[in-house]
């Protein structure tokens, strides 16, 4: 293992897309969702740790999962968890890790990933993540992205087009970032060869990220570096929950990557998926000879390709659903059709609204 090497886990978000299991007070990256026996954040971590000391790698969070965070990572410490004081998108909470990176080792470099990814392939997956920290080791100045080889015409996830037909294994600059393209132009992304899904999971040196900062997001860049002498120390926490609320709430890929032009990226083929919506989970879960995802005490009849998730101990009975979603909890039921997941945002919004429960 390099003493040179930091990991930055965002594990913030509250996960919207999976209610009514992920909530405010239980978001999904603390749940197990695959059945695996460990939450979605526990297996980032582990996977990181085979090639990173547990001491070099932080959590950002909410400061309302702190403590969800510890309990499922004793391994690290209450120092290694950087807590924003409200969510503000990618861009702020990377910059925060930059810096605190930067007070720990001026010189190192730092790998960004989501908490909610599942990987097939870890040990490919460990290979890649270090070739990729060899590589902004020797190209101090490159912001590096993760592609993964399309399998299909996904609308769901955000594509890289390098700059000429590559294979997995190669290092490649960026041609154009694209987000969420539509089903007919994803098509095209996926026959033409040049075009990747972005996973995003980044790699770079601390002075490559923080110079991008000082460039593109000037603002947030020195209210963060302003604080800069209570990194690590008890004063830490009360300079980030001052200064934090201004920064401008951007992804660092509309904020960063897409303004820069010493942007790479590593062509991969490990066996990803970003565990954003309950589609996915279905993809990657056991089902029956009819495509249903349930356990033993539910009872179905000419139903086909349903999504059933419900409390332990609880008997279902369906009958004539095909292509269904089905989310039984202690106070919501969720019941709808798959192709019309991408509504659940509106669903809880919805909710709030009528019931005055703002954390349902």
């Amino acid at each position: 293992m390099n003493n040179n090497q930091f990991c930055v886990i965002m594990a913030g978000g509250v996960g919207s897309r999976f209610w009514p299991i992920s909530r405010q007070h239980c978001p999904k990256q603390f749940l197990d969702v695959l059945g695996t026996g460990k939450s979605l954040l526990r297996a980032t971590f582990e996977r990181f740790s085979n090639i990173i000391p547990d001491s070099h790698i932080f959590v950002a969070t909410n400061a309302a999962y702190k403590n969800m965070v510890l309990e499922t990572i004793p391994e690290i410490s209450e120092s290694q968890v950087l807590c924003e004081p409200v969510g503000k998108n990618t861009a702020p909470c990377i910059a925060y890790a930059a810096m605190r990176i930067r007070s720990i080792d001026p010189t190192a470099t730092m790998v960004v990933t989501p908490s909610d990814h599942l990987i097939i392939n870890e040990h490919h997956f460990c290979e890649v993540i270090q070739q990729c920290f060899d590589f902004v080791d020797e190209k101090r100045d490159v912001l590096l992205t993760i592609g993964l080889q399309p399998t299909r015409p996904e609308t769901g996830y955000g594509y890289i087009q390098v700059s000429k037909k590559v294979t997995d294994g190669k290092f490649n600059k960026v041609k154009t970032f694209t987000e969420k393209p539509n089903l007919e132009l994803a098509r095209v992304f996926v026959d033409s060869g040049e075009y990747f899904w972005n996973s995003g999971i980044f790699a770079w040196s601390v002075d490559a990220i923080l110079e991008a900062f000082k460039e593109h997001q000037n603002e947030t860049y020195e209210l963060l570096d302003s604080i800069s002498e209570h990194y690590g120390t008890p004063t830490e926490q009360e300079a980030v929950d001052r200064v934090y609320p201004e920064c401008g709430g951007i992804s660092v890929d509309y904020g960063i990557m897409e303004r820069c032009s010493n942007v790479w990226v590593r062509c991969s083929d490990f066996g990803w998926s970003d565990l954003g919506t309950w589609g996915s989970i279905y993809q990657h879960s056991a089902k029956d000879e009819n495509g249903n995802t349930l356990r033993t005490d539910t009872f179905s009849f000419d139903t086909e390709n349903c999504i059933i998730k419900l409390p332990e101990g609880k008997i279902a009975v369906l009958e004539g659903l095909k292509d269904y979603i089905v989310v039984d909890t202690a106070d919501v039921l969720m019941v709808c059709p798959r192709k019309a997941e991408q509504h659940i945002k509106r669903f809880v919004e919805t909710v709030k609204f009528e019931t005055g429960n703002k954390h349902v």
